[in-house]
């Protein structure tokens, strides 16, 4: 038996790795699963693997393996609620259409690209409440944190983000790009995820978030 915030971390996790070949990072986690710190995480974690639903690698960083996964049991007739039945079989692969806007490196905003008739099929793991949108990945100046050239970011909608969150970005306007996000004074810091990219400063005025990372979709030819 798995609590609720055990199962959906779970297929949070699988679907990640579905998606992109290798785990979320605690951060991701954090954030998918609405938890302030890294120890909720943690514990959960903990609680899958004493289960025999996950395993961690402890020589690698970031490596979760799902060796298996519940199906919801239909709710009980009991007061408590809090607990998901397993019969070990996958459920139902569930999407949501979000429309896609083309390529991060268009330089152009959002709101340009609005009017589209090209969609991707994003699975409801990876998403939430919300308005979502998707762009396609030129460049590798995010290959460190796993996100690759052609790759498809899923993007939640909004302006309110967190230091260390990775974003779209407007610049003056005109200029879009993701980039991870740092606040410093009445600046805010622009960090690419790869050593032979610079780090870009640009004044808070100048710049509108578009949205924050909320997954990423990676398809093999």
């Amino acid at each position: 038996m798995l609590t609720r915030k055990q199962h959906k971390l779970l297929l949070f996790i699988d679907a990640h790795l579905k998606q992109t070949g290798f785990s979320p990072s605690f951060d991701e986690m954090k954030e998918a699963m609405g938890l302030k710190s890294k120890s909720g995480i943690h514990r959960l974690i903990s609680g899958l693997e004493e289960r025999g639903f996950l395993r961690r690698h402890h020589h690698r960083a970031r490596a979760l393996e799902v060796i298996q996964l519940p199906e919801m049991a239909p709710a009980p007739t009991a007061p408590s609620t809090n607990v998901v039945h397993a019969d070990f079989s996958r459920p139902a692969a569930q999407t949501l259409k979000v429309p896609l806007y083309g390529r991060i490196a268009a330089g152009l905003p959002i709101e340009a690209m609005a009017e589209t008739d090209s969609f991707l099929d994003v699975p409801l793991t990876l998403v939430g409440t919300g308005e979502y949108y998707a762009l396609e990945v030129t460049g590798d100046s995010m290959i460190d944190a796993g996100i690759m050239d052609g790759d498809f970011v899923v993007i939640r909608r909004t302006e309110s983000v967190e230091n260390g969150q990775i974003v779209v970005a407007l610049i003056d306007d005109n200029d879009v790009t993701l980039k991870r996000l740092r606040r410093k004074g009445n600046a805010i810091a622009l960090e690419p995820a790869n050593p032979n990219y610079e780090t870009r400063i640009v004044p808070a005025e100048r710049l509108k978030i578009q949205g924050k990372l909320a997954g990423l979709i990676r398809r093999y030819h």
